[in-house]
């Protein structure tokens, strides 16, 4: 009984932590196309966000080269780059196989670890030492918060497909951040 109630109490953190990510957010509208059964809505939740959070961090992570004044830097930043790109191909993949539509619920939102417009318009205005501190305090933040959303994916997920995807991303982060660490 103690174990069951403790992962009932795991996945209802994690549930909750999904939704505390989306706090704000205007509910779906009803579509005509039902969502699989192999997609719950932390799946369809989790896949919604990802994809503005990437493409937020694509925004500042193409600054880099032009803005950044160390090499090693701009080196990681180009590696990410490559990595985002290929990763918002596979969630935009992954949104169409659940048959929730592209409806954009967190478009303008900031949310927790997100790269917001502003953190972007000032990084335009910046170079070298200024532009680095931003940008790294600004990646940290994104990479964090996509490895803790990808956890509650693994953990409250149903499609298998998501949950393994979130793990190859988890793992990814992880490097990163280890990576970004040494660059600081």
């Amino acid at each position: 009984m103690q174990l069951r109630r403790n992962v009932l109490t795991r996945r209802t953190a994690a549930a909750l932590l999904l939704g505390l990510a989306a706090a704000g957010c205007t509910p779906q509208p009803a579509t005509d196309r039902p969502t699989p059964a192999a997609f719950n809505d932390t799946d369809t939740a989790w896949i919604q966000l990802m994809i503005p959070m990437d493409e937020r961090a694509s925004l500042l992570i193409d600054l880099a080269p032009a803005r950044t004044g160390r090499p090693a830097l701009a080196g990681w930043a180009e590696e990410v780059g490559r990595r985002l790109k290929d990763e918002l191909v596979d969630l935009r993949e992954l949104l169409e196989v659940s048959s929730v539509p592209d409806t954009r619920p967190h478009e303008g939102h900031n949310m927790p670890g997100m790269v917001t417009l502003d953190t972007v318009r000032r990084a335009r205005t910046v170079t070298g030492e200024s532009f680095d501190r931003l940008f790294t305090e600004s990646l940290q933040a994104h990479l964090i918060q996509v490895r803790m959303l990808c956890a509650s994916e693994r953990t409250s997920g149903s499609s298998e497909q998501a949950m393994d995807f979130a793990a190859v991303i988890e793992r990814s982060v992880a490097q990163q951040i280890t990576r970004l660490d040494t660059l600081r």
